[in-house]
This record gives structure tokens, C-alpha cells and sequence, in this order.
């Protein structure tokens, strides 16, 4: 009996020592001194503008985080694999993502060292997972002094996707490809509210080169929690901005985009091109808004603990001709610029800007507004965002 009683724990053993999983609780604080010069400030119906001096710790280089990451090796070069992620406010303590407690990403999947990996959940699409590390979002830094005007081509993934399936490749020689669906869930029509997503990336020597397309139905959903624009609890639209706040009754919303970097010596150069349509708008006769942006940028590693880096963005839109008016044809110029200096490997301190000139008449037939990263339109042409930040990483 206690041979066996032996035999049987020596056997638990072992499978306890094959089956192997950890658990990780990692995050980011990046909490910093920002200061508009010109952010919205509506006074009687009127948007009079004026300087701003915030406390942040959302739109730094990584918004603030927390989150539990795991994998359970199941044999085989396959593994079990699951991560929660929350965006917070560290001078509030409220959730980040509109109140959405694990908004940034919340998946369960199967990893294969072999065959690659299938994840379930609230993830990114695939122009972010492909594209954006070759962004000067990517490869410099900074979520919202580089991105592009309010997001719009959700290359600093202000959005994610609820109810998606995503498999990504293993690596394959330095190619990488991945597929997306995110699945509706609207009764009595199965496409509705749905969205599908490719992305493919190449990577040899110096050079990298991303590529990324999306497109989702019905981005605007009915209730809170539904839609790609408004996948947050507390159903917050993401077109913010007089921009593209006019373009909110779209049938659909689609994002091409293509770039690369090449590492020179301690330099990394990238360009990057994408282009976004919101189509069918309703409300304005069915027309079809499109965005094109071009960005170049420039990052100089000048010793293993200090860097620096500028960028250049072009955003423009041609207009449409909705109900006898023209509407949409806009013209951004925005450049933006960052020093980091790593005090240890995971804590650093840098400083940020960005300043952004606008052009020509808005989605709403206004005057176009600056609107850097989403922050909120400007009262004129004119915006500069300047932050001064601690970042932690644990």
C-alpha cells in the first residue's frame, strides 16, 4: 500500500513539474506635469479656449496601467495563456477607457511555439498589433503628443475590440501575419455591428516593415458597451472632435495603413502611411469622408540611458458635398519631440511636446480645430502640448 500511496505522489510530481504556470502582476505609472495652450473651454455655448496646467498620468508615453498576465505549459511547445489589463487615473483612482475596469485587454487563448497563437477577447486589432511599432508612437514614443489628430487612425489604439477571435503566426524567418473577427452579437443580424482585421509585419537586419487593415460595421453602437467607437461602459464616442464628431452616423469604418524603420548606427528613421474611411455617413446623405496621413521621424540613441526623437505628421482630407454644403476638407501639420533619460531600467524621466496647426473647414463646416492626440479641440487653428514625467515600470 505505501509503495503505491509513493508511486502515485512520485507520479503527481511529475506532472506537476511538466504542467508548469506562472502568474505575473505587472503595470506602469507614468505620471506627469502637462500644460495645454489651448484647450476647450465652452463659455455660454461658445468655445473660447484657454491654457490648461493638469496633473497626468493617461496621456504619457504608456497610459497607466495594471494587469495579470499567465501561461500554463501544456506539453508540446503549446501552452494555455491569459492576460487582464486596466488603464487608471493615479490622481483619482478611477478607471481608465471610459470606467471599463480591464479596458486596455482582456483575452484567454492557446500558444504555440509551432503553429502560433488563438486569443479570445477584448484585444487590439491588427493595424496596431502590426503597424504601430514601426509609428514614431512605436519606435520614439508617446501616445498622445505623437499620435496622429484625435486618433483617427487608431495607431495609439485609443480603441480596442470587444468580442474578438485573433490568431497571430509564429515567426517565420522574420514574417509575422495575423487575422481578426470580432463578432456582432446583434440578434437577427449576424454581420451587424461586426469587424475583421489583417495585419503582416517583416523584419531583417536593420529594416522592419509593418501593414495593417481594418474594417468594422456599425461602429457607432446603439447602447454603451457596443460598437468599436463606443466599446466602453460608458458608451463615450471616440469621434471627439469637430474633426470627425459629424461623420458619428457612418455605416462603417475602415483603416489601411503601411510603414517602416531602419536602424542606422544609433539612429532609427521611419515612415509611415495610413488611410482611414468612415463610410456611408448617414446623416449626411451617404457620403464617404476619407483621411490620409503621412508621418517621417527620427530617434538618436546618444548613450545606453538617454534618447531623443522628433516627428513629423501630415493629415488631410479632400471634403465631401453634403446636402449643397462642403464639409471635411482639412489640413493638419504637427510636430512633436521627446527626451528620455533612464534612471534604471525601469524607471525613467522625460519630457514631451507637440504642436499642431490646422487648416481649412471642418466635418461639422466650422473652422478646422488643432486637437493633438484627442485631448480636445482647441478654440482656433493653434495647439501646443508640452508634459514633464516620471515613469515607472513594475
Amino acid at each position: 500500500m505505501k509503495k503505491r500511496w509513493l508511486a502515485a505522489l512520485m507520479a503527481a510530481g511529475s506532472v506537476t513539474a511538466h504542467a508548469q504556470s506562472s502568474v505575473t502582476l505587472y503595470g506602469i505609472i507614468d505620471e506627469g506635469v502637462q500644460f495645454n495652450t489651448n484647450a476647450k473651454n465652452v463659455v455660454n455655448g461658445v468655445n473660447v479656449g484657454g491654457r490648461q496646467l493638469t496633473l497626468d498620468s493617461i496621456n504619457g508615453l504608456n497610459g497607466s496601467r495594471w494587469g495579470i498576465r499567465g501561461a500554463e505549459d501544456l506539453g508540446g511547445h503549446l501552452a494555455a495563456i491569459f492576460d487582464i489589463q486596466g488603464g487608471i487615473n493615479a490622481n483619482t483612482g478611477a478607471f481608465a477607457q471610459g470606467g471599463t475596469p480591464f479596458g486596455r485587454t482582456t483575452y484567454v487563448g492557446l500558444n504555440s511555439l509551432d503553429y502560433g497563437a488563438v486569443t479570445l477577447g477584448r484585444q487590439y486589432d491588427l493595424v496596431v498589433g502590426f503597424v504601430q511599432p514601426v509609428t514614431s508612437t512605436g519606435y520614439i514614443g508617446g501616445s498622445t503628443t505623437f499620435g496622429h489628430p484625435v486618433d483617427l487612425d487608431n495607431l495609439v489604439n485609443t480603441l480596442r475590440v470587444n468580442n474578438s477571435i485573433k490568431y497571430v503566426s509564429p515567426n517565420l524567418h522574420g514574417f509575422i501575419f495575423g487575422a481578426e473577427a470580432s463578432l456582432g452579437g446583434q440578434p437577427g443580424n449576424v454581420t451587424g455591428g461586426s469587424g475583421y482585421s489583417f495585419g503582416a509585419s517583416y523584419s531583417n537586419g536593420p529594416l522592419t516593415v509593418g501593414a495593417g487593415f481594418n474594417f468594422f460595421k456599425n461602429p457607432t453602437g446603439s447602447t454603451a458597451g457596443t460598437g468599436l467607437f463606443t466599446d466602453n461602459v460608458n458608451g463615450a464616442n471616440s469621434l471627439s472632435g469637430t474633426m470627425n464628431s459629424n461623420y458619428v452616423t457612418a455605416s462603417s469604418y475602415q483603416v489601411a495603413a503601411i510603414g517602416a524603420t531602419y536602424a542606422i548606427g544609433p539612429a532609427i528613421i521611419g515612415l509611415t502611411y495610413s488611410n482611414t474611411q468612415y463610410g456611408n455617413v448617414a446623416s449626411l446623405g451617404g457620403v464617404s469622408p476619407k483621411f490620409n496621413d503621412l508621418e517621417a521621424g527620427l530617434r538618436w540613441q546618444f548613450a545606453p540611458s538617454f534618447f531623443t526623437g522628433i516627428a513629423y505628421n501630415y493629415t488631410s482630407s479632400t471634403g465631401v458635398e453634403a446636402h449643397g454644403v462642403s464639409l471635411g476638407d482639412q489640413h493638419y501639420h504637427q510636430v512633436a519631440v521627446l527626451a528620455d533619460y533612464f534612471i534604471s531600467k525601469r524607471t525613467d524621466v522625460y519630457f514631451t511636446g507637440a504642436i499642431q496647426l490646422a487648416s481649412g473647414v471642418s466635418s461639422t463646416g466650422g473652422a478646422a480645430a488643432a486637437n493633438i492626440g484627442g485631448l480636445g479641440d482647441s478654440s482656433n487653428d493653434r495647439q501646443a502640448v508640452l508634459r514633464l514625467a516620471l515613469r515607472h515600470k513594475f
